[in-house]
């Protein structure tokens, strides 16, 4: 229970995250953002882990803890947030969301085939329901074709596919990581610690990112608002990562990741209200969201007590929750 709740905190901070990414993206470069929100993280993180102990987890850490924190913060927050940037800024924050949700199937994935976690009938159902979110998305461009915004917003669905692509690979892959280097038995001060190695080991790679593209000329460009919107993005994110590796330590990855997903609801939710006129908002859309928070359901919920509570026959429960493999 405490897993799912701090997994349903990391959810509701990271929507409000991704609607502020959203404004911040309009006016500068995705690096540019990344070396505002990445590197920020470090104070933030610096303080929950000395709170909560982690200076003293670490150093009961083995090198192969470090390593798979180092990979975590790699691929997650370097890859996965270019990836997750970059769709927002082709396709909006809504628009996106369908194709980012197949992070889930990736993660799943892993979890089958690196932790042992299983596999049944209704989960089947809802990966299926997850990628026919996109579907629906692709849909919507053969009916509305170039449809615009009040500010003129057209999306790019091929940039948009492919980073979201990215972004879900890399969503996808971190909380392995995350588990193989904790375990199942790691503790909240090894969480807090945990996601203090990320930030750290992320924000080297985007500091070399940023040289290689001439530095302080480079960051010299990124517009005022934009920056403003980028810190308060910063402080969001920055809880909602804490949440979610805390979340990991005391839950298994496919309670953990299925609940998290649920921050497409309040993507919407925050979007509404403070981007309306820079998304792309109809019944397309909301319907492929939809679509995929029902497949989120079938995943992260318990498959037995959610179709009991759907009053199936006992002998449809069994057959539908029976782990397949």
């Amino acid at each position: 229970m405490l897993g799912a709740i701090l997994a349903f905190a990391s959810a509701a901070f990271f929507g409000l995250n991704n609607a502020t990414v959203r404004r911040g993206v309009l006016k500068t470069t995705v690096l540019q953002g990344m070396a505002i929100t990445v590197p920020l993280g470090i104070p933030i993180f610096a303080i929950f882990a000395w709170v909560m102990g982690g200076y003293t987890a670490m150093a009961t850490w083995s090198y192969t803890t470090y390593f798979w924190m180092v990979s975590a913060g790699v691929v997650h927050f370097v890859i996965g947030r270019y990836g997750n940037y970059r769709a927002t800024q082709s396709l909006g924050a809504t628009l996106s969301t369908p194709v980012q949700q197949l992070s889930i199937l990736i993660s799943l994935a892993l979890a089958l085939i690196f932790l042992n976690e299983t596999v049944n009938y209704l989960n089947l159902f809802g990966i299926a329901l997850v990628l026919f979110g996109p579907v629906v998305v692709v849909r919507r461009k053969g009916k509305t074709g170039q449809s615009k915004s009040k500010s003129d917003f057209v999306p790019d669905y091929g940039a948009g596919f492919i980073w979201g692509f990215v972004c879900a690979i890399g969503y996808g892959a971190s909380p392995l990581m995350i588990t193989l280097g904790l375990g199942q038995g790691g503790t909240m001060a090894d969480g807090a610690a945990g996601v203090l190695v990320s930030y750290i080991a992320a924000s080297l790679v985007v500091v070399v990112l940023v040289l290689a593209n001439g530095g302080k000329a480079y960051m010299r460009g990124v517009d005022a608002g934009s920056s403003k919107w980028y810190v308060i993005s910063a402080i969001f994110v920055a809880l909602s990562q804490m949440f979610r590796y805390l979340a990991l330590t005391v839950a298994p990855v496919s309670v953990v990741v299925p609940v998290q997903r649920l921050s497409v609801v309040f993507r919407l939710i925050f979007n509404a209200l403070i981007n309306r006129d820079f998304e792309v908002f109809d019944r397309w859309v909301i319907g492929s969201i939809l679509v995929s928070i029902l497949g989120v359901i079938a995943l992260s919920m318990d498959s037995t007590l959610l179709l009991t509570s759907l009053s199936f026959y006992a002998k449809w429960v069994k057959l539908l929750a029976t782990p397949l493999f």
